[in-house]
């Protein structure tokens, strides 16, 4: 999955995704930027 790294400023692939659930309950997809290893978050369903 793509997500956009604040670090590397640019769309960049996401390692480690899993699914999560934000506090309001929206769903959420958290991993770690292929490139840098910066932690890397996209709202919205996986």
């Amino acid at each position: 999955m793509d997500a956009y790294c604040m670090k590397c400023r640019a769309k960049r692939e996401m390692k480690n995704a899993k699914a999560i659930k934000m506090k309001n309950g929206k769903p959420a997809t958290q991993g770690v930027c292929a490139k840098c290893g910066t932690k890397m978050f996209r709202i919205g369903k996986a």
